[in-house]
């Protein structure tokens, strides 16, 4: 029974019968055997169809293992999913329909940060929970009290991209962007420090999430004569073929990137353009005996795996979640999942002993410097070097 439903059969259950004198009424259900449910917004389809699938994917197979091991203090762990398709108005429309028709106050996403943007006043103004493993724009920092992720501040990605730019050699930068929340927000903070250190942007273009041919941007990039290519894009597709595009126009420099341009569908598209091509992104640590299991339990549960760091930040969330869900007892308990989260230090795949600070933030995570690696040198679980942390 639907927690909506269950709160209306309490109500008429104590409604005065006096036709038919005092009846014992209970809720319908023991509630040791009331499911756990809570909501799940991923971009299933958009511009984060990539990524947000596996999370949604990796999010499955971590409740099915915990309702395999007995569930949550006996009590199994189930989802309602919705599609936030990358951007506000949709996940606006997921979160209503999560919170309203469903009756749900703790949701697991979103993948995008405009989506996360655009759902995350609601949540804080209806004391819903509102807990990303992906969604990473600067400004989610300050969404409020209920709002949490496991994903790395954007600042970080700017911050040690810009660095790395200045350390490399680069001088002058050229820059192309997705128009959206989280392309702009790696973009400015990346800008902010590189120019902070002495750099200079000689040229900058900006793209719709639809548009599918940067030659004419490219080309008046690559005509500002840059020592180093930027890109920000939200989606893998675009980020491949800006790479592939970019290198069959004549341009021989360095290019940067973040997590999104790393991803399986972005090199694959990319091919050899991609080699070489330095990103500022999250990446699991290979010792990491968790992660490991969890990318080999999904390519075996599922064929394929993408953007691993995300789908392991997906996968930890569910077993945070899971933690607080046992401490509350309560799906409906926003307030209690709240201070739980305030209050907890998790070890899972993606790092050991990380927590969140006064603002949701994760603490105790960084992002590293990654290489993308040859074709020929490229496997199924191996497309890139790591090379360090991101210098700070």
């Amino acid at each position: 029974m639907s927690n909506p439903l269950r709160r209306l059969f309490l109500i008429l259950c104590l409604l005065p019968i006096l036709a038919l004198g005092v009846v014992a009424c209970g809720d319908g259900d023991d509630d040791q055997d009331e499911p756990f449910t809570i909501g799940v917004m991923e971009s299933l389809t958009g511009a984060g169809e990539t990524y947000g699938t596996v999370a949604s994917q990796s999010k499955q197979m971590a409740a099915d293992e915990i309702n395999a091991a007995g569930g949550i203090d006996g009590r199994r762990l189930e989802f309602v999913v919705e599609d936030s398709k990358c951007n506000a108005q949709d996940a606006i429309t997921a979160y209503r329909k999560l919170t309203d028709v469903e009756g749900v106050k703790i949701i697991l996403g979103t993948s995008c940060s405009s989506a996360m943007l655009g759902v995350a006043p609601l949540a804080e103004a209806d004391g819903v929970i509102l807990f990303s493993g992906l969604a990473s724009n600067p400004d989610i920092a300050n969404a409020g009290d209920y709002i949490f992720r496991t994903q790395i501040n954007d600042l970080e990605v700017g911050v040690g991209t810009g660095n790395a730019l200045w350390i490399d050699g680069a001088r002058t930068l050229a820059t192309i962007t997705e128009s959206t929340d989280y392309a702009e927000g790696v973009r400015r903070s990346t800008v902010a420090q590189f120019e902070q250190r002495g750099g200079q942007v000689v040229a900058a273009e900006s793209y719709a999430s639809d548009v599918a041919d940067f030659r004419t941007q490219l080309t008046k990039l690559i005509e500002a004569g840059p020592d180093a290519l930027h890109i920000a894009p939200q989606s893998e597709f675009s980020a491949g073929t800006i790479m592939k595009q970019a290198r069959e126009l004549g341009y021989e420099g360095p290019i940067y990137a973040e997590t999104i341009a790393v991803g399986t569908t972005a090199l694959d598209i990319a091919g050899e353009a991609a080699t070489g091509m330095k990103a500022i992104a999250t990446a699991l640590d290979p010792n990491n005996e968790k992660a490991r299991q969890v990318l080999a339990d999904f390519r075996e549960r599922y064929d394929y795996v993408t953007q691993p760091w995300h789908l392991s930040s997906a996968y930890d969330d569910v077993y945070i979640a899971a933690e607080c869900l046992r401490q509350t007892g309560d799906d409906q308990d926003a307030d209690g999942f709240r201070d739980c989260m305030y209050n907890i230090t998790w070890s899972g795949a993606i790092g050991d002993n990380y927590s969140f600070d006064a603002d949701g933030e994760v603490v105790g995570l960084s992002r590293m410097v990654l290489e993308v690696l040859p074709v020929a040198e490229r496997t199924a679980d191996r497309q890139y070097r790591v090379l360090g942390p991101a210098p700070k």
